[in-house]
């Protein structure tokens, strides 16, 4: 991958602690760090779905550590860290799901919030540990019907317990690093907001595309609850190569890049959600087809688009594909792998071709 951020020769042994890495976005990541030669210690709940990127592409074969536990547990986020002694932190473990997070509340307030803490709280007494990236959300900005992109200076927020979790999460990040990361010389934070992540392998329910793959699959049309709505569509690894962008900064003792990030994919790629399903449609082909979804709903934000001009200027990090060749990856991923199930063979290609993109 690029010189800059993503390169084997910086990144082969470093030892790294990723929390979430039975996820979708985390098993992605587990595959990028093996490719780069990392030394990663996996924490996390078992898989949220089944099926699983984590089981199908059998990521747990790629990783050093394989440590089932809750991040809601701040003993045993404490005992696995110490015991592993990485030098990087990268916290991906959530409850990241809107609809859901109407269903369980208080669940989603102590794994975002309250496992968020424990992590801080671990890294901080852990003496190995140079750098930390709180991954969160588009959705933690306070939604003030602006109609601008987000910059990261903009206030926190959330209308549904899952953004408001994840603003939340940002401002005890925040308080962490003013009240004890970089006044006592420890690990620099930093957290990172990613725009709407797709790709091959998301099983979760309530997602368009995974939603596109059971559809389509089975043959019968796509059920949309909001398609008018707009959402910064973005392929899961344009957000990954950023995070290891800030990363290496960070373990490079860049203080100044101990903030809070935007990662999101161009303006135009703002697209709506009946744009991006009949993208969908078109790549699959065989007749898959979509209609509106005329019941009520839950509350979900109309509009998001995030400025992510600070990544691009300061850390040299822009998006690679555009919101059609990442709806299209994504279909064909998912359409490849109902024919042949090579789950890990098609996460690798694909993460070749984006490095490919970069150079």
């Amino acid at each position: 991958m690029d010189t800059d951020g993503t390169d084997q020769g910086f990144w082969k042994g470093r030892r790294i602690f990723l929390t979430g890495h039975t996820g979708f976005k985390g098993s992605w990541l587990s595959m990028m760090l093996s490719r780069l030669g990392a030394v990663v210690c996996g924490y996390s709940l078992d898989p949220p779905t089944t099926p699983s990127l984590y089981d199908a592409a059998t990521v747990g074969t790629l990783i050093d550590s394989d440590v089932r536990a809750d991040v809601g547990d701040l003993d045993a986020v404490r005992s696995a860290m110490n015991a592993f002694q990485p030098e990087l932190v990268l916290h991906l473990a959530a409850q990241s799901l809107v609809r859901q997070s109407y269903v369980d509340p208080i669940e989603t307030y102590r794994t975002n919030v309250m496992g968020s803490l424990h992590v801080m709280e671990a890294v901080r007494g852990c003496a190995s540990v140079k750098a930390m990236i709180n991954v969160t959300t588009d959705k933690c900005y306070a939604q003030e019907g602006r109609g601008v992109p987000f910059k990261e200076a903009d206030p926190m927020g959330g209308a549904d317990p899952y953004s408001n979790s994840k603003g939340c999460s940002e401002l005890v990040t925040a308080c962490y690093r003013r009240s004890f990361m970089q006044p006592e010389g420890g690990a620099l934070l930093a957290s990172a907001r990613a725009g709407n992540v797709i790709g091959g392998g998301d099983w979760a329910r309530d997602r368009l595309l995974p939603d596109c793959y059971r559809a389509f699959a089975e043959g019968h049309p796509l059920t949309i609850r909001y398609p008018g709505a707009v959402r910064p569509w973005q392929h899961v690894l344009e957000p990954l190569a950023g995070y290891l962008r800030l990363a290496r900064r960070l373990l490079e003792g860049k203080a100044d890049c101990a903030t809070g990030w935007n990662f999101g994919p161009a303006a135009a790629d703002a697209l709506t959600v009946g744009d991006v399903a009949t993208m969908a449609c078109t790549t699959w082909g065989e007749g898959a087809a979509w209609h509106s979804d005329e019941q009520d709903h839950p509350h979900e934000e109309g509009w998001l688009q995030l400025d992510s001009s600070a990544a691009t200027t300061r850390l040299n990090w822009q998006p690679r594909l555009d919101a059609a060749t990442a709806v299209a990856w994504t279909i064909q991923w998912y359409r490849d792998y109902h024919r042949d199930g090579a789950a890990r063979a098609l996460c690798l290609d694909q993460i070749e071709r984006y490095a490919e993109e970069g150079s």
